[in-house]
């Protein structure tokens, strides 16, 4: 009985692994997002309506450049790194400020450094070459998402975490 409850363990273990659609990002920053927000207040006004973005900053020790939160619905939200997932340091001067992702037509993430862009619901990149949207890094290396971070709405409050 033991061994038939391990098997099933392990292969639902392997099932759920290969669903993943892509690999595991090795620039996904070492950082420790926890905060809250109230995206209903006067302070958060950005946030206020639905397709709302607000930038927050990160400590300056920590790998993340900051989050991008958006407003997906009045009841649902999404958080991102501004950290680029692909190639995040190709940009970079000699005092160490390197490249943020930022939102532009309030459906685009973009990395300006790579030409890269990203739709701001799911965070794939989106490559299109009769509209110029075509990152400068290979296409046929991986290519890897937004790093998007867990969100909790209670209709007050909004956490933020990893």
């Amino acid at each position: 009985m033991k061994k038939a409850i391990f098997l099933s363990i392990l292969l639902s273990a392997m099932v759920f692994q290969g669903c993943r659609k892509y690999p595991v990002n090795p620039y996904y920053p070492n950082a420790i997002i926890n905060f809250t927000i109230y995206p209903n207040s006067m302070h958060e006004y950005e946030l206020n309506t639905v397709s709302g973005v607000k930038y927050y900053t990160s400590d300056p020790l920590s790998t993340s450049r900051g989050i991008i939160v958006y407003r997906k619905s009045m009841d649902e939200f999404l958080a991102y790194d501004r950290l680029p997932p692909n190639y995040p340091n190709a940009c970079c001067d000699d005092d160490g400020n390197c490249t943020r992702l930022v939102v532009e037509d309030g459906i685009f993430v973009v990395d300006h450094c790579n030409n890269a862009f990203y739709n701001i619901l799911n965070g794939d990149i989106i490559i299109d070459e009769a509209h110029g949207m075509v990152p400068t890094f290979s296409t046929e290396t991986t290519i890897y998402p937004l790093i998007q971070y867990h969100t909790v709405f209670d209709g007050t409050a909004l956490r933020i975490y990893n």
